[in-house]
């Protein structure tokens, strides 16, 4: 194999496969990316047998071959060589050293066979359909934050992406929840996804294709495809295929109340920093903050037993009931940080019962958040 080719664009295709294999690895080939040729262009692809990551980029391809060096270490060399130069990929006779040269620089390095590499993109695909860049984006980022990390309850390990009618039309949903808060947002339904199966996305799969989305254009579109065992994403050259979470996801609906009338509207971002400010007399992050809420009035505590209380004020829209409930600082943040309207709604029943958080910017958004006792 030989092949020349732009620094720059190896080095942002390494970038984007490269991610997903772990530094640690018992079997050595899912150290490597492999790197194949084909007419006018190179291949790479990466994997750790549950993600795989390939992108195709422009390159001269001067003698047509294919071989896997280690991908951290190829990622390092290239990043370490000057702008603007050109990259030559060479391998030996015997296809057991890889030579990169660029200018005066020159490495060898260990290869493998290509036929070693593992290959999980087999199987077929039940559904198709193209989404927005910038929907799918919106899906993630909204309801990423209450990924369960809990492995015992491996369900709840990512982001479950199931279609609905909601309001008389198809509605595509996304939800996740850890148990003390669930988010769930939804977008409309593209052509090709009626029917489609609820499926579970991987933390790590979700994480990997939100920095890819990043780097692509705004304007531009994701094609999916999916079964009930695996799902391919395809953003410009970059395709992303990963098995999905075998389980089943608990019925999201039951937990998200319907009876909550205590309606409590208040300035989004005053409301954010009140609760950071009042939070750092606290030694521990997810301490609970004490809402008292009466006619007009919101008062914020917290109080550590370590360094004392901290207390706030904020005028908020409110003429039901009095009442005090406490919540997790950190989750509360969390969620602030995820609305984007200036107003938020929080829809309260009592201290014991979950809290309906609304987004005056975003009404295909909601939010359930767990009180703590206080």
């Amino acid at each position: 194999m030989r092949i020349i080719i732009e620094r720059s664009n190896l080095l942002k295709a390494l970038g984007h496969v490269h991610r997903v294999v772990e530094r640690r690895n018992t079997i050595p080939i899912l150290s490597n990316v492999l790197l194949k040729s084909e007419e006018g262009a190179l291949r790479l692809k990466a994997t750790d047998l549950d993600i795989e990551v390939t992108e195709r980029v422009v390159a001269i391809d001067e003698q047509p071959g294919a071989t896997t060096v280690p991908a951290y270490l190829l990622y390092d060399i290239v990043r370490k060589l000057p702008d603007g130069s050109e990259v030559n990929l060479t391998t030996n006779e015997e296809g057991s050293q890889l030579v990169v040269s660029s200018g005066r620089s020159r490495f060898r390095l260990q290869c493998l066979p290509e036929i070693d590499f593992p290959d999980i993109t087999t199987g077929v695909f039940s559904h198709s359909f193209k989404l927005p860049a910038a929907a799918l984006a919106r899906l993630i980022e909204r309801t990423q934050f209450a990924i369960s990390t809990e492995e015992t309850r491996y369900y709840l390990n990512g982001i479950f992406f199931h279609t609905i009618e909601s309001e008389g039309s198809l509605k595509l949903r996304a939800v996740a929840t850890d148990g003390h808060r669930l988010a769930r947002a939804e977008a409309d339904a593209p052509s090709g996804s009626e029917g489609m199966p609820g499926i579970i996305v991987p933390r790590k799969t979700v994480s990997e294709l939100q920095k890819l989305i990043g780097d692509a254009d705004d304007e531009s579109a994701v094609d999916v495809e999916l079964s009930e065992s695996k799902i391919r994403f395809t953003i410009g050259d970059v395709v992303i295929t990963s098995k999905l979470i075998d389980g089943t996801f608990p019925d999201y609906q039951r937990v998200i109340p319907t009876g909550n009338d205590k309606a409590l509207v208040l300035d989004r971002q005053s409301f954010a920093q009140a609760v950071d400010r009042v939070s750092t007399i606290s030694s521990e992050r997810g301490r609970a903050v004490k809402l008292a809420v009466s006619q007009g009035q919101l008062v914020l505590t917290v109080n550590s037993p370590d360094s004392g209380t901290a207390t706030e004020e904020l005028p908020v829209g409110y003429d039901a009931d009095e009442i005090e409930i406490g919540f997790n600082a950190r989750y509360l943040l969390d969620i602030t940080s995820q609305l984007s309207g200036e107003e938020s709604v929080f829809m309260l029943a009592d201290p014991g019962s979950p809290t309906l958080i609304r987004d005056g910017g975003d009404s295909g958004t909601l939010y359930v958040l767990m009180p703590m006792r206080v």
